[in-house]
């Protein structure tokens, strides 16, 4: 195969059809000699922030010498952004050999792998096969019967911000979902968590005490925001002072400050993490997507990956610090099973005018039905039949001095960053 064949092969396996649980993976991995076995891990679940949290972990523990594994989900543009080292997305070439390998181990399985612990097993492999010192690997859903927790007790376990997320597969209540994302929690481990939402604080609370697990809540009275912008953020997080990142929004202090916990508990166990690799991972941190400059001007366009209620209450916030009083229009586009309601009566009084699109996905909530939800709100809203048609059409509502915002679901980042750089 080659890499665009690989990509169609793992593409090909359908999650649907198969009832949740480890045994797949568990089956797959021993197969090929269980990899995870010879790598330490950092395992991060949570409803909100895992990605952005993972990327930042991973940058300090580059900066610090450390050869980092990372394995994220879903990509933006490219595939291969589900699994980096240190920074460097697996090549097309190296996935179509791994892929190639696994592929017979796969075929001979009578109940085959699922798309995502197929994903799984060829990141584990991959890292143990390169050597990874440590491995930043975020979960796909949930926690307990997500692949990844196939792994033994991990460095540190996070738990990012909770909310109501992936209530058809987790369960209808916070403390439904806290209990799926709690799974990650071994006997004895370390665990570093949010906090925050006291639902899911008293599950985490219980399960730690029942496996002998250390739990530390990030205290957010910590952090001292010294400056904020669309080009980025200055802060503490005492006693670690004047920070920058390049990533905007104030839930990426937040963020910082799980991670720099998390790193906290790791030099406890005797890693090596210097104040300047906490400093420069963050400097350096890359994470596109989340409130991310596409344009500056003629009109400002951004990109947000708010895709829940959480998200978006986050989203708005930031929005209404940085951009204010500016002419914003927002393009959305939304998964038919979130609490969409709920996510468009936080975004949209924000909004002078907005345009909708139809995700590229099969759950996602069509353009018109959107709209009709938008202009019940007293929006002026237009629906539109293609990302790049609505990305045109919100530039031009927002005119030279305006503002665009697209958000809503992470499957329009890659369509949207391309038609914004095809706009004149």
């Amino acid at each position: 195969m080659n890499g665009q064949e690989s990509i169609a092969y793992i593409h090909s396996f359908n999650w649907q059809k198969h009832a949740p649980g480890l045994d797949r993976i568990r089956a797959l991995l021993a197969a090929l000699d269980s990899p995870q076995k010879a790598l330490k891990f950092i395992h991060v679940a949570g409803t909100n922030g895992k990605g952005s949290t993972c990327a930042m972990l991973a940058s300090v523990l580059q900066a610090a010498g450390f050869r980092v594994g990372l394995n994220t989900s879903p990509h933006l543009v490219d595939f291969t952004e589900r699994i980096r080292i240190n920074g460097e997305p697996v090549s097309e070439a190296a996935l179509a050999n791994l892929v190639d390998r696994i592929r017979p181990i796969v075929e001979s399985m009578e109940d085959h792998p699922t798309e995502f612990e197929l994903i799984t097993a060829l990141a584990l492999l991959y890292f143990q096969e390169q050597l990874c010192d440590i491995v930043v690997l975020e979960t796909g859903l949930g926690g307990e019967l997500d692949a990844s927790n196939v792994i033994d007790t991990p460095e540190v376990a996070i738990l990012t911000a909770m909310g109501m997320d992936h209530v058809a597969q987790l369960g209808p209540t916070l403390e439904n979902i806290a209990a799926a994302k709690a799974g990650i929690i071994k006997q004895g481990g370390e665990v570093v968590s949010y906090g925050g939402c006291p639902p899911a604080d008293a599950v985490f609370h219980r399960v730690c005490r029942e496996r002998s697990a250390r739990l530390t809540e990030t205290d957010f009275t910590r952090i001292r925001v010294r400056e904020a912008r669309l080009s980025g953020t200055r802060f503490d997080i005492l006693p670690h002072e004047d920070l920058q990142m390049s990533l905007a929004g104030d839930y990426q202090v937040f963020n910082a400050a799980v991670a720099v916990t998390a790193l906290e508990a790791l030099r406890q166990r005797g890693w090596e993490i210097s104040e300047g690799a906490i400093r420069t991972g963050l400097a350096r941190v890359e994470w596109p997507g989340r409130l991310e400059l596409l344009r500056e001007k003629h009109p400002m366009f951004l990109l947000d990956g708010a895709h829940n209620a959480n998200g978006m209450a986050a989203a708005a916030k930031s929005l209404r610090l940085l951009l204010p009083g500016k002419k914003l229009v927002l393009l959305l586009g939304m998964m038919s099973d979130k609490e969409i309601p709920k996510m468009l009566d936080l975004v949209l009084p924000l909004a002078e005018a907005a345009v909708t699109v139809t995700p590229n996905s099969p759950r996602g909530m069509g353009a018109e039905a959107l709209r009709q939800l938008i202009l019940a709100r007293g929006i002026p809203v237009h629906a539109c039949v293609s990302i790049a048609e609505a990305v045109r059409t919100a530039a031009a509502a927002a005119g030279r001095d305006g503002a665009v915002c697209a958000l809503g679901s992470l499957y329009l980042s890659g369509d949207v960053r391309q038609a914004v750089k095809d706009l004149l």
